[in-house]
């Protein structure tokens, strides 16, 4: 569908219409889950856009319209996302206009862009590690790289979260670097002044006086079992606190030293990364971090694997080890809890941290919107 140059006087004199795929927001947050609820917050407080959301899900529209801010509209019905999936994985039907509500822009922000007849689209896409890797992914998702090949071949707009996936998506999926948007995710102001557990939490969540923390699902892309095996190997390393939903990855080996406390909402997890001697993240690939960033915006120092979304968003501020490694990580752990605490060096990665907004977030996110809706020439 061409675009309409004569109409774009008349689409700049108001707001963009989005209609956002809030889907994430249900259930346990993953990062995802939260990087949308920050979104769909920040663009609620704006005049420029105007935003309507929608769950592609047989749990439905009741859930999200009690998750949303007020004035944010919710549009659609229960629909089975495993029927939707595998029809958008062969053909472009049904279009959302079907399911929800018409838009001048849809926005996935979940890696799969559904079918639209008149709405631009933009898709998020975190991270490209399944392409090479479809173990990372719970059986459910296998059809994800074909999903996300015809999704940024359907978008006007990629968003990605680093300039790295932005490189890998201008790469690996051939789209023009005109097409991708960074729109890095940003911290809450809260995590700043966040205190460490008090006796009551470490009471509940039975967490030790001093203790390192991986926080994150225990998915075979997070490289658990790699820390399980550099932490065991070492006795003399503070107890290990395991924080995330239920995963799909190595099954937990029972000990005094391995404490898992399961999935928290962000008021506990904020004071549990607060008390860590160190937060670990010795991911085998990783799209962005936020962990890494939420730590050091708690002045929390960090453990993370060597990874180039990982040194783009820490900032040379954290601990690195090659990925895969036990042994580097034990040595890195064994070094980090026994530095004590450093008052300048905890400033400095809560400095860091303070870069990242989730206003920056929603800033370049509108452009990329303004940018799908003015899109002109051949509809990807």
């Amino acid at each position: 569908m061409s675009g309409d140059p004569g109409s774009n006087s008349h689409r700049h004199s108001r707001g963009v219409r989005v209609l956002l795929d809030a889907t994430p927001l249900l259930g346990q947050r993953s990062g995802i889950g939260r990087y949308t609820a920050a979104l769909v917050r920040e663009l609620a407080t704006r005049s420029d856009v105007e935003v309507t959301v929608t769950a592609f899900t047989a749990r439905g529209q009741a859930a999200l319209r009690a998750t949303v801010p007020s004035g944010v509209g919710v549009r659609g019905g229960p629909v089975p996302g495993r029927v939707l999936r595998a029809l958008w994985h062969r053909t472009n039907w049904p279009p959302t206009e079907l399911l929800a509500a018409r838009a001048d822009v849809l926005h996935a922000t979940n890696f799969v862009l559904p079918p639209s007849t008149r709405s631009r689209g933009v898709v998020t896409v975190h991270d490209l590690a399944f392409l090479d890797h479809p173990e990372f992914l719970a059986p459910p998702q296998r059809q994800l790289p074909d999903l996300l090949r015809r999704s940024v071949a359907r978008a006007a707009v990629v968003c990605t979260p680093s300039a790295t996936v932005a490189r890998q998506v201008a790469h690996r999926l051939d789209i023009p670097a005109e097409r991708i948007v960074v729109t890095p995710l940003g911290v809450d102001p809260a995590w700043s002044s966040t205190s460490p557990p008090s006796p009551a939490l470490r009471a509940r969540l039975r967490l030790p006086l001093r203790y390192l923390l991986f926080v994150g699902a225990a998915q075979p892309r997070k490289g658990l079992d790699v820390l399980l095996d550099a932490h065991a190997a070492h006795p003399d390393l503070a107890p290990l606190v395991l924080a995330g939903p239920t995963g799909w990855g190595p099954t937990l080996r029972a000990s005094s030293r391995v404490h898992t406390v399961g999935y928290l909402d962000e008021a506990d997890l904020r004071c549990v990364v607060a008390g860590a001697a160190a937060l670990v993240l010795p991911s085998r690939e990783e799209g962005f971090g936020l962990p890494v960033l939420e730590a050091m915006a708690a002045g929390v120092p960090v453990v993370c694997s060597d990874l180039p979304a990982l040194r783009e968003v820490a900032g040379g501020l954290a601990t690195l080890v090659p990925p895969g490694d036990p042994a580097a990580l034990a040595a890195a752990l064994a070094s980090v809890d026994g530095a004590g605490h450093d008052p300048v060096s905890a400033a400095a990665r809560q400095a860091h941290a303070a870069r990242y907004t989730w206003q920056a977030c929603a800033q370049a996110t509108v452009h990329a919107y303004r940018k799908a809706r003015d899109f002109i020439g051949e509809y990807p």
